[in-house]
């Protein structure tokens, strides 16, 4: 019966473990893509003013989104 419930407390200590990498990656895509979003809407001269050129949207937001 220990065994069972070993077993058991395992596999739910891994499902716990996966939900929440899953809500960790869906978290992190959502920054992504709020920040990808709201800069690319930008025109290029709002974006020159930041310092920033159009060409470095993506890099942005992935380290938003990557960078705790």
């Amino acid at each position: 019966m220990a065994y069972i419930s070993d077993t058991q407390s395992g596999l739910i200590d891994r499902l716990r473990g996966v939900y929440a990498d899953l809500a960790e990656r869906a978290a992190r895509a959502k920054v992504y893509r709020t920040t990808f979003t709201e800069l690319n809407a930008l025109s290029g001269r709002e974006l020159a003013d930041l310092g920033i050129h159009r060409s470095e949207i993506k890099r942005i937001a992935y380290e938003a989104a990557h960078t705790k």
